[in-house]
C-alpha cells in the first residue's frame, strides 16, 4: 500500500493550497482516512479525518479552515487548506484514521507546506 501526498509550497498567510493523497482503492474504500502533520520539533499530529459514511472531523487549530474530501473513483483523499497561518507549516501525511481502530498503514512521502507572515 502506497501512500503518497502531493501539493504542498510555499504561501502566504490568508491564502489556500489543496493537498492530495494517492492511495488504492481498496484503501479508500476500507479504511476512515485521516490527514496528519508533522512541525519540526514536535510529534505527528491527526487534524482532519473522513469515515466510511463520510462523516467528517477536524482538530481544533484547523476546524472552519480546513476540508477533507475524497473521490474514491480517483483514488484521492483531498485536503482544502483555506485561510492559512504560520502555525499551519509542516509536512503534512496521509493515513488511517484511528477513530474505529484501524492500523497505520506505512508513511508515505509527505508534502510540505509553509505558510508566510
Amino acid at each position: 500500500v502506497q501512500l503518497q501526498a502531493s501539493g504542498g509550497g510555499l504561501v502566504q498567510a490568508g491564502g489556500s493550497l489543496k493537498l492530495s493523497c494517492s492511495a488504492s482503492r481498496r484503501t479508500l474504500k476500507s479504511y476512515s482516512m485521516g490527514w496528519y502533520r508533522q512541525a519540526p520539533g514536535t510529534q505527528r499530529e491527526l487534524v482532519a479525518e473522513i469515515t466510511l459514511a463520510g462523516t467528517t472531523y477536524y482538530s481544533e487549530s484547523v476546524k472552519g479552515r480546513f476540508t477533507i474530501s475524497r473521490d474514491i473513483s480517483e483514488n484521492t483523499l483531498w485536503l482544502q487548506m483555506d485561510s492559512l497561518k504560520p502555525e499551519d507549516t509542516a509536512v503534512y501525511y496521509c493515513n488511517t484514521s484511528p477513530r474505529y481502530g484501524a492500523s497505520l498503514l506505512r508513511w508515505g512521502q509527505g508534502t510540505l507546506v509553509t505558510v508566510s507572515s
